[in-house]
């Protein structure tokens, strides 16, 4: 009996270790974003659609490198609603209306559950490390193309 009760703990400790530190394979695009001043700044983003994709985003991520990031796409567009429930790096979020254009730039603190709101309807929330849009001068009325 206390053997069985051993093999199983150790199982479960492995089975929730591994879900946690695994990271889903999502597809990755390279999306443009053009500033005010006609630039062009590349970021190499994750593509989450799906609702379940939408879900983990970056969750357990402890690195999330500069110039990578993770593009939500939604059905239509709607006030957007993010939070940081298990995630441990800090994210900056922009909210993108259906014509590419930048409505909102929010800073997320790690592990929040504070839900982080986009002004208006919007189709697509893109998350990048913290300070990354500042750092690459992109501000809430630039573009993201939309190639995709």
């Amino acid at each position: 009996m206390k053997k069985n009760l051993f093999f199983s703990l150790i199982f479960s400790l492995i089975f929730i270790s591994s879900a946690c530190s695994s990271k889903t394979t999502l597809p990755v695009k390279k999306l443009v974003l053009v500033n005010s001043e006609g630039k062009e700044i590349t970021v190499k983003a994750e593509i989450a659609s799906t609702f379940a994709e939408r879900q983990n985003g970056f969750m357990f991520r402890q690195n999330i490198p500069d110039g990578t990031g993770m593009l939500f796409i939604f059905e239509e567009e709607q006030v957007l609603n993010f939070w940081m429930k298990n995630t441990p790096h800090p994210l900056s979020i922009a909210y993108i209306d259906k014509n590419g254009r930048i409505r909102d730039i929010l800073d997320m603190t790690p592990y929040s559950l504070e839900n982080i709101t986009s002004s208006t309807n919007v189709l697509y929330a893109l998350e990048v490390p913290q300070g990354w849009y500042k750092k690459a001068g992109i501000k809430v009325g630039d573009k993201m193309r939309l190639d995709f």
